[in-house]
């Protein structure tokens, strides 16, 4: 459409009082700089709703509109048009029948790109009106991230084909890694990861498929990606490599690697890790992003655990125990409680296995097993720089809780983790680690026990009726059902249709007081142990989630999934 055409809409959206014409002289300034739709513009600059400005581009141009969300598209009618066709003309086929195709474009009357299409693809075509973001998601969900790019690279012999490609010599894996439309398509797939907020992308071969999936507040989904991906294994595999500085001819050996990108603003460090299968090399990716970085209040701690926290953070001395599971948030919850206390009076230490995110001001040691840098030797070093405050990454053995102790006992907090289900396990953790019951009850101040819940879609967020046994875990009778309020996400655009965005802690904070101490030097289970705990007043990790499900932070199902191997505690 001219330039002319879009002034006149542009008239017609202030004739009916849409937006104003200040709005419109900016909007027009920004397209003069940067070119694009001046619709797609309104929108951007938040000048106009999509819903108001569509309808009014339905009547001017006297065809259709689609919310291809809404739509499902049979696959028959995806393959009429070649990924690039619908990539470079940013449009989609929705409906394909006696010849002719109906194209959702986000503008319609663009008469070059439709006798392009007729002229190329030999068939009628039909237009309907969708917004441009509309069609670059069905793009992706339809054709796959970077389809249009593995697309231009497959000779049209192979498509549709699967061919195993073994390269055996390295100039070969170098020459194809280096292609610039390998390269861009692991780009595509490293900035779609970053944008649907991914912290792992998992690229897994099998023998006639590769997939790709993404691991999105922790739980992984599989990416839609060109089905003939498996015929550029290699070559992709080769490119992270030489991303992660890594050997590319080694293909029967696990590698680890690191990768520093920027996405815009964002620094992300990625953590490659690549192991052999019978079907070619699985690569695990990790993102870790400099600019997510939570402070103590953000964490998801409520009021009153929050105040505990920050007492305990302040102790002289001592060790504060952060347990959980791999991936349970651990290290971003030590990470908030140093920078909490981080100042220039205070001269802190970490070591880490990785470190995941630098901090200013603190001096940060990275765990090398291979040249005898481990937990227990770094820890003895560390000493000899008279630290105020010391982190250690993870005690997994007697060496490093003995040292971690010794540590504590001699006046420097000490702040570390453990792999446990809940608080209590820690105390049985350090003793069958060897740790005698006296030096765990003096040294120990707290063991916090945490677990990540997936937070409710705001956008999708619906009041639902509790079952029995969510009535059970409220401590409501059935007859006062209609007074609780519990959420769930029923799914929308916003969220990828999962109900959730984002995710928050819940937590189990197991303070050391005299009562604990008595159990822990009589050497009692952590059942008994976590008992007395609760009846002094300590939160459960379920009892806490089940409060951010009255707050409506989190759904019951969510609180089941991560507690479910708590059993309730009379």
């Amino acid at each position: 459409m001219a330039m002319t055409e879009w002034q006149i809409i542009g008239q017609l959206l202030v004739q009916k009082g849409l937006i104003t014409i200040s709005g419109l002289k900016k909007a027009l300034e920004e397209q003069e700089e940067h070119g694009g739709l001046l619709g797609t513009i309104l929108i951007k600059l938040g000048l106009i709703d999509e819903e108001k400005l569509y309808k009014v581009l339905t009547e001017q141009f006297g065809t259709k509109y689609v919310k291809l969300h809404n739509m499902k598209i049979l696959h028959t009618t995806i393959e009429q048009i070649p990924a690039k066709f619908a990539t470079h003309y940013k449009l989609i086929p929705i409906d394909y029948r006696d010849n002719t195709i109906t194209v959702a474009m986000s503008n319609p009357l663009d008469i070059h790109t439709l006798d392009d299409l007729r002229l190329l693809l030999k068939k009628e075509i039909k237009t309907v009106l969708a917004s441009e973001s509309d069609i670059v998601d069905a793009i992706k969900k339809y054709y796959g991230v970077g389809a249009d790019t593995i697309e231009k690279i497959t000779p049209e012999s192979s498509r549709g084909k699967i061919a195993s490609i073994q390269l055996q010599v390295t100039e070969d894996i170098v020459k194809s890694a280096e292609d610039a439309s390998i390269i861009k398509f692991v780009n595509q797939i490293l900035l779609e990861a970053f944008r649907d907020r991914a912290t792992d992308i998992h690229i897994e071969p099998y023998e006639n498929e590769l997939n790709i999936r993404y691991r999105i507040d922790g739980v992984l989904y599989d990416t839609k990606i060109p089905p003939n991906i498996k015929n550029f294994q290699s070559a992709i595999i080769s490119r992270i490599k030489i991303m992660a500085n890594l050997d590319i001819a080694e293909r029967r050996l696990p590698q680890d690697g690191r990768i520093k990108i920027r996405i815009a603003e964002d620094e992300v460090d990625l953590r490659v890790s690549i192991v052999p299968t019978p079907f070619g090399e699985a690569v695990v990716i990790r993102l870790l992003s400099g600019n997510i970085f939570y402070g103590l209040e953000k964490l998801g701690l409520l009021k009153k655990d929050l105040l505990i926290f920050e007492e305990l953070i302040k102790s002289p001395h001592g060790i504060i125990f952060v347990t959980g599971p791999t991936g349970s948030g651990k290290t971003t919850t030590l990470y908030a409680a140093l920078n909490k206390i981080n100042n220039k009076e205070k001269k802190i230490l970490t070591i880490e296995d990785p470190i995941e995110y630098q901090i200013k001001g603190i001096t940060q040691i990275q765990v090398h097993p291979k040249i005898g840098l481990s937990f227990s030797a770094g820890l003895r070093t560390m000493l000899r720089h008279d630290p105020d405050i010391m982190m250690v990454g993870e005690v997994r053995d007697y060496e490093t809780a003995e040292i971690t102790i010794r540590v504590a006992l001699t006046g420097h907090l000490v702040f570390s983790t453990l792999h446990t289900n809940d608080a209590a396990g820690g105390v049985t953790r350090l003793i069958d680690m060897g740790v005698e019951p006296f030096l765990a009850a003096s040294s120990v101040v707290a063991f916090i026990a945490q677990r990540l819940v997936r937070v409710i879609c705001s956008k999708c967020k619906t009041r639902i009726k509790p079952n029995s046994e969510a009535l059970k875990e409220l401590e409501v009778k059935p007859k006062d059902a209609s007074k609780v309020e519990i959420y769930e996400g029923k799914g929308c655009d916003a969220c990828k249709h999962t109900g959730y965005k984002g995710r928050t802690a819940i937590y189990e904070i197991l303070v050391i007081t005299e009562p604990i101490r008595e159990l822990i030097l009589n050497r009692s289970s952590s059942v008994r142990i976590k008992k007395m705990a609760v009846s002094l007043g300590m939160r459960t990790l379920r009892q806490d989630g089940w409060n951010k499900v009255k707050l409506g932070i989190t759904s019951p199902s969510e609180v089941i999934r991560v507690t479910q191997e708590e059993e309730a505690v009379e």
